[in-house]
């Protein structure tokens, strides 16, 4: 039994949902998103709410069940309250600024690292404290896309496990190692 599946998704009134064949639209405040979703499952709407079923116990279903369950419920949290990732920079010298829809990265390079933010997301910095932004919020509608930007952003500068410097998420923990002195003592 797939308990995620199960579980009804509920539909706020101000976001509408319409099901043409394999194609999931769900329209909101904030946007509209579609996703193809495997024919096997089926939907009821009733009540402000949408039910998911299963044909079978064939294992494809049970693990279609689950994840069309979820990713419906992702697109309509996306079109009424957004999703949003925050980042964190740490090290010295180490700055971002926005220009426009592109967020420009200085982690250490030689030169600037310059960002397009792709259609659908939003970079925002949070409010300087001391004079430097530490935080950049990656945010949009679609929950996959808001992960990879930001994943991608991360990626400019992974955390160094030996200083600690560089982009992570807020509340990643980052192991230090001991460096080579520890290590012959």
């Amino acid at each position: 039994m797939s308990r995620i599946g199960l579980k009804p998704i509920p539909v706020p009134a101000n976001v509408t949902i319409s099901i043409d064949g394999t194609t999931v639209t769900v329209k909101g405040p904030k946007g509209e998103l579609s996703e193809k979703i495997a024919r096997e499952i089926k939907f009821e709407q009733a009540e402000g709410k949408i039910n998911l079923s299963r044909p079978n116990n064939a294992r494809r279903n049970r693990a279609q069940h689950g994840l069309v369950r979820t990713l419906i419920a992702n697109m309509v949290v996306g079109v009424t309250e957004g999703h949003k990732k925050t980042l964190e920079i740490r090290g010295v010298g180490y700055r971002a600024t926005v220009q426009g829809n592109a967020l420009v990265l200085n982690v250490g390079y030689s030169h600037e690292v310059r960002m397009e933010a792709p259609k659908g997301i939003k970079f925002e910095l949070s409010p300087e404290v001391r004079g430097q932004n530490t935080e950049i919020n990656v945010s949009g509608i679609d929950k996959a896309l808001v992960g990879q930007v930001a994943a991608d952003v991360r990626k400019v500068r992974k955390p160094d496990v030996y200083k600690g410097k560089g982009l992570r998420y807020k509340g990643e923990f980052v192991k230090l190692r001991p460096g080579k002195r520890a290590a012959g003592a």
